[in-house]
């Protein structure tokens, strides 16, 4: 008898990725979620006995998926699977009720490595069908989830030098014109005064810019959590970007050229500008961009006053050779 099988994540590509992994001898019958929502109305409705649970979705979240089935006492085994490696995340969620934790991209090995461990492997040994997950995957999807998994490396080392949480949205990806990107960017909501530096990259086929839009009011929090003497100094504030500028820009590469096989080399940080409006930043920086492939991810470290946003905008003619690299995710 096949056993009810959840994979519960807002990417299209994680949710493919993550069928195809799963054991050819496992005889499950698979439901997809693309929130928490959806998946603990699937989990209730007897659909998911083990669960394969993101953490960063819209709606719900993993941690309040795992905060429900564990009060309600849901019949469900879970198994979480993020792109948010830190090893606060690990912990929160084991103390959740979480049976493990499989960093993202998944791999068959690991899949199966922790289902043996857990004899959850088998309970639904049998023969099957070796069908392909009929899920549809866009370029921007993908590229989103790519986005999604460089995100999670950046702030596990963040995480690790500075001894703290750091809170993951969602990826804001989309190909813009220059003049619609200050009206996309969620930096711009609060319209904050922020200080910025730039780093050029380049690869094969592929250059752009990484940019750190760093919130005014994050200064002083930030100096103390690097130990830094003088927070109020405007030599310290300057420390404090291209200090964070080099762990967060640099991973968030590392993390894109793993996934993509490709290679960047960075160029040195430059002060774009120092407490002015994003407006204002990417207005007088922008010159040269016509149309960009954008990924932003707003940072946030919890229980401090500390938030940046990390913006990369890859040059129009980098898209092609980024839409080929991404194909092979879709294969």
């Amino acid at each position: 008898m096949s056993i009810p099988v959840l994979i519960c994540d807002d990417s299209a590509l994680a949710r493919k990725q993550m069928a195809r992994t799963l054991p050819k001898e496992w005889d499950v019958d698979i439901t997809y979620a693309t929130n928490g929502a959806e998946g603990i109305e699937a989990v209730k409705a007897g659909k998911g006995e083990i669960i394969f649970l993101d953490l960063n979705m819209p709606v719900m979240d993993g941690y309040e998926v795992l905060e429900i089935i564990q009060s309600q006492d849901l019949p469900a085994l879970v198994i979480v699977v993020s792109g948010d490696i830190q090893i606060k995340a690990h912990e929160r969620v084991k103390a959740l009720g979480a049976l493990d934790f499989i960093q993202k991209p998944v791999s068959a090995d690991a899949i199966k490595n922790i289902l043996q461990e857990y004899g959850i492997l088998e309970l639904a040994l049998g023969e099957v069908e070796d069908d392909e997950p009929m899920i549809q995957v866009d370029m921007r999807d993908a590229c989103q989830e790519v986005a999604n998994v460089a995100m999670g490396r950046a702030a596990d080392l963040l995480s690790q030098l500075l001894d703290v949480f750091v809170v993951l949205p969602i990826p804001n990806v989309n190909v813009l014109e220059v003049s619609e990107l200050t009206m996309a960017l969620k930096a711009t909501e609060e319209n904050p005064t922020v200080s910025a530096l730039c780093q050029g990259f380049i690869g094969a086929g592929v250059a752009g810019e990484a940019l750190l839009l760093f919130h005014d009011s994050s200064f002083q929090d930030m100096a103390k959590l690097m130990k830094l003497a003088n927070p109020e100094d405007d030599n310290t504030e300057i420390e404090v970007m291209i200090d964070t500028g080099n762990v967060l820009i640099g991973a968030f590469l590392n993390g894109i050229s793993e996934q993509l096989d490709m290679n960047f080399s960075q160029s040195h940080p430059v002060v774009l500008g120092r407490h002015c409006t994003v407006n204002d930043l990417i207005h007088d920086n922008s010159a040269k961009w016509q149309r960009t492939l954008a990924m932003e991810i707003n940072y946030r470290i919890e229980d401090y006053n500390i938030q940046c946003d990390l913006l990369l905008l890859f040059t129009e003619d980098s898209i092609p050779t980024m839409n080929f690299k991404l194909g092979y995710l879709l294969d």
